[in-house]
């Protein structure tokens, strides 16, 4: 958890008046009871107005609220316009989120950026992207997280379809395209996908754990020193 995340979090569970100790707070937290006093000291230090010390416990009185978030004019500009191409052009989930992340940025905007937010005329319209693929991006997102082997059904440019076993590794968006970068244990070596030529996705056996030489960071290393490899499909093919 990002510390903002962690004292955001430690405001809202002092909220009503109640006390709560370090001890709780470290444990729902799962950080140290040090690292919440840390905390606690730069809350006060910022003028949240908590009450209470060090072995005894801390309480907020009713009536505080956070301060509005504060965005400069380009930050609203890139946050509302990259929620709205991942509505449009992510997975299922990630579009739901993204619908999510818009009402909420817009909800704790001040009056006036919350109508600048809405005024803004960046859009994006989905051509072709079917309700199917964006389960499978949500899918194989999600076995990159887990690193979770899988096998899939993968039909090339020449409509030759072969059976592979990967390792999933990371999701690129072409710009109406996604393709997923991969260890292919078929071919020994990395490989490119056009997701929408993906199909019969399974997890099989356990995850995978991080080798050298089949890493991302090594595939980047290989497409530096040879961008022209071919048999990273390009993915206007």
């Amino acid at each position: 958890m990002r510390r903002a995340d962690r004292l955001f979090q430690i405001v809202q569970h002092l909220r009503g008046g109640r006390i709560v100790t370090a001890a709780n707070l470290s444990g729902w937290l799962e950080v140290s009871e040090r690292t919440i006093y840390r905390d606690i000291t730069d809350l006060q230090s910022s003028g949240v107005p908590i009450e209470g010390e060090a072995g005894v416990g801390y309480l907020m009185r009713n009536g505080y609220d956070l301060p509005p978030l504060m965005f400069t004019r380009d930050e609203i500009v890139a946050l509302v316009s990259g929620a709205r191409l991942i509505r449009a052009w992510g997975g299922a989930a990630m579009a739901r989120a993204a619908e999510e992340a818009l009402i909420k940025i817009e909800a704790v905007l001040p009056d006036k950026e919350r109508l600048r937010a809405t005024e803004i005329q960046i859009h994006a319209m989905a051509s072709g992207l079917t309700e199917d693929v964006r389960i499978l991006i949500d899918s194989v997102e999600h076995a990159i997280e887990q690193k979770d082997r899988i096998s899939l059904s993968y039909r090339d440019v020449e409509d030759r379809k072969t059976k592979r076993i990967i390792r999933p590794l990371g999701l690129w968006f072409w710009g109406k395209v996604w393709t997923l970068v991969a260890w292919c244990e078929l071919r020994n070596d990395f490989r490119m996908f056009r997701v929408d030529r993906i199909s019969d996705v399974a997890v099989t056996e356990a995850p995978f754990a991080m080798e050298r030489g089949k890493t991302l960071a090594d595939f980047y290393r290989i497409m530096e020193e040879c961008p022209r490899k071919d048999h990273y499909e390009a993915p206007n093919r």
